[in-house]
């Protein structure tokens, strides 16, 4: 599957500075649906955020986000994993990530879940200004008691849910490829049809952990700063992932 989506979008990058391997599925139902009884974020409050929505000056912004997602759903059939790793730091993979998700929750019959996976520079929590006071993906990892819906938390914006990353490790590999990691995606897949995941990952220079979450994603997406990241340095990221499931190369400008 190939995607020819070499989108620039015009925007302003924020700046971010082993489970067990057997596990119950979780049960996701009363966790991932369309915002309910929550107050949802003013324009203003999502533009503090940097997130994007419908009434934004910066139309061709949204626009822009809207048509990756139409290009995702014509190729690929039914919900899908996808993962957006960033070729190196500061490229804006998180803001990607983060609108891509959003864009597609702006469909009233879907539902999207953002996944913070960079566990080392984690950054999705702050920037939405979101308390995470059950912790996050690595604190579900780790336990194989915790409750995956208590780390699922609302965003303020209709259709978006959030998990963060939780408390920072140096290492991220054990936790991707664990069992329970799995499970936790394929869970997802089996009982939300109507829910789209979206992995931010790690840049893919210097650490294996976004060639490891592409492992369990559907699809990949690669962020590319504009005017920072050379052609090559770009072909040798996109390298590292399976040519079925690479859907193509986003350049974030104003990183």
């Amino acid at each position: 599957m190939t995607l020819p989506s070499e989108a620039v979008l015009g925007t302003e990058s924020e700046r971010t500075d082993a489970g067990r391997d057997t596990a119950p599925e979780p049960d996701l139902r009363p966790a991932i649906t369309r915002t309910s009884g929550v107050e949802l974020l003013t324009p203003t409050q999502l533009e503090d955020r940097a997130i994007i929505h419908r009434g934004g000056v910066s139309r061709p912004e949204v626009d822009a986000f809207r048509e990756l997602r139409t290009r995702l759903l014509a190729a690929v059939e039914g919900s899908f994993v996808a993962l957006v790793a960033p070729v190196s730091s500061g490229s804006g993979g998180s803001f990607v990530a983060r609108n891509l998700a959003t864009a597609m929750a702006f469909d009233e019959t879907k539902s999207a879940l953002l996944v913070d996976c960079d566990v080392r520079h984690p950054s999705q929590a702050r920037t939405m200004k979101i308390e995470t006071e059950n912790g996050g993906l690595v604190e579900y990892l780790e336990d194989a008691d915790a409750d995956l819906s208590d780390v699922i938390y609302e965003t303020g914006v209709n259709g978006l849910r959030l998990i963060p990353a939780g408390t920072t490790r140096e290492i991220g590999a054990e936790y991707f490829s664990s069992v329970r990691m799995r499970l936790l995606l394929d869970s997802i897949r089996s009982r939300h049809p109507n829910c789209y995941v979206f992995l931010d990952g790690p840049p893919v220079r210097g650490t294996p952990d976004a060639r490891i979450l592409a492992d369990i994603a559907d699809v990949v997406i690669l962020v590319a700063g504009y005017g920072r990241d050379t052609a090559a340095t770009i072909a040798q990221a996109a390298a590292n992932f399976d040519p079925a499931k690479f859907a193509g190369v986003v350049f974030n400008e104003g990183v």
